[in-house]
């Protein structure tokens, strides 16, 4: 790096620094939580001080909490993923990210932080840093992707034994409910002191917060964000899951965003819209012309999903619960047929204006990491883009009538973005060695559980 280029960097630190700091000192911030999401997407980081924050303050974290299972384990290949003195990466804050925690008793700030190496290289290993990858390739095209999530969840009963089923929680009534209520505005209400904290919480941390709706589900909710940058839509997403549990615990219920909490309830999902604008002109290169001729853009777009995305489930689809979601004869897509406003397909494009032209990728389970997920249906895309992919035709009837063209299982999933050479190193050859390790050694951890299935119908009859 050049002399300029170092000072330039130094002296850009150097304001955002003290913005930062001025930011601290208005709302008499007096402590600091640092922030780093993980493979899961769940947030790790250290709380420091609010006098002793700053760009410099040399805030770190071992690399190794990129290599840890959802039980606190280690892969087997550990020493080879980490390096050998399992060093430290060095945070970084996004001064764009500050916001209030507003559920904490003294006057708490969080600050999503970037990781990178002692060099200075953004760290390899960082969800966060791989989606700048996939958006880097996509600033090399002149493009910039808009995206915006719909999150689903489920609102259930406190449960601290995990032998027995999850149920849904009482309303203001006093009942659970017991019927589908999908897009219910009086079953909302049922859960009005929770929501309304929600947006409480939401209004403080800046939160692009756009509809509610009640899903098909018993306490089944969907949130829906406002469409702009794949980064921005990433970090609230994971703000958002932080704040939602916090507003549910205030109430004696849990919110989860497991992707299949409830034996006979539908799954929840997060649905990534996504199109292209030329950055130059902000122009929407998903659009096609008034006689409905699509650009060639969003052909390959297409394309490259529906090439892609059964190797990439395994961002989608990150446990072995995911995949109870994506069964034959439910709401999720089990392949990747496409169609104009078609929801059981796996992409379905909304009809709307032209200039409003997008596809919505319905793969996702509201259990991934939203940093990984986008990072991933843009590779996809991305894909379809460079080899100059064409998609099947459109389908009109039922999707579910194709059968399956998805992984069944988190074995299988693994086993495909293992074998896609193009996509590892599109992500990062050394990110998807992780990631897939770290997985397999939750799928064997998983293997090893006897179930009360297994118990109630096996135990006396083989």
């Amino acid at each position: 790096m050049s002399r300029k280029s170092s000072n330039k960097r130094q002296n850009i630190a150097a304001e955002q620094e003290s913005t930062l700091k001025q930011w601290l000192k208005q709302r008499r911030i007096t402590e600091v939580e640092c922030l780093v999401p993980d493979l899961t997407g769940n947030a790790r980081g250290k709380i420091i001080p609010a006098a002793k924050f700053s760009h410099d303050y040399g805030t770190r974290l071992p690399e190794g909490i990129f290599a840890t299972t959802v039980t606190g384990d280690y892969p087997d290949e550990y020493d080879q993923l980490i390096s050998p003195s399992d060093s430290d990466m060095y945070l970084r804050p996004d001064p764009e990210t500050v916001r209030m925690v507003p559920w904490a008793s003294d006057p708490t700030a969080q600050v999503i932080h970037d990781c990178y190496t002692r060099e200075g290289r953004p760290h390899d290993l960082a969800p966060r840093n791989v989606l700048r990858r996939v958006l880097a390739l996509y600033d090399g095209l002149g493009l910039r992707p808009v995206v915006a999530p719909e999150v689903e969840f489920f609102l259930v009963q406190k449960n601290t034994d995990p032998d027995f089923p999850l149920q849904p929680p009482a309303g203001r009534s006093g009942r659970p409910e017991t019927a589908r209520q999908s897009y219910s505005i009086d079953a909302v209400n049922e859960f009005d002191p929770i929501l309304d904290l929600m947006y409480d919480y939401a209004e403080t941390m800046e939160l692009d917060v756009d509809t509610l709706i009640h899903e098909s589900g018993a306490g089944q909710l969907e949130v829906n964000f406002q469409h702009a940058d794949a980064l921005t839509r990433a970090d609230q997403v994971f703000l958002f899951k932080r704040s939602m549990r916090e507003a549910a615990m205030r109430h004696g219920i849990y919110a989860t965003f497991l992707a299949k909490p409830m034996e006979n309830e539908p799954g929840s999902a997060m649905h990534i819209h996504q199109s292209l604008l030329d950055i130059k002109t902000g122009e929407n290169l998903f659009a096609g012309d008034e006689t409905g001729q699509q650009s060639e853009m969003f052909m390959h777009y297409l394309g490259g999903l529906q090439k892609y995305v059964p190797t990439a489930m395994a961002f989608f689809a990150p446990n072995v619960n995911s995949y109870r979601r994506l069964v034959l004869g439910g709401v999720a897509p089990i392949n990747v047929q496409w169609g104009y406003d078609n929801r059981t397909c796996g992409l379905r494009v909304p009809m709307d204006t032209l200039e409003n032209t997008r596809v919505e990728s319905r793969f996702a389970g509201s259990d991934a990491n939203p940093y990984l997920a986008m990072a991933a249906t843009l590779a996809c895309g991305y894909l379809g883009i460079i080899e100059k992919l064409q998609p099947t035709e459109p389908l009109t009837g039922s999707a579910q009538d194709k059968g399956f063209g998805l992984p069944r299982s988190l074995e299988e999933a693994l086993e495909s973005l293992r074998g896609c050479k193009t996509l590892r190193g599109l992500l990062g050859d050394r990110f998807v060695a992780c990631y897939t390790a770290v997985k397999s050694k939750e799928y064997e951890t998983y293997l090893r559980v006897i179930s009360s299935w297994e118990r109630e119908f096996l135990l006396l009859t083989v």
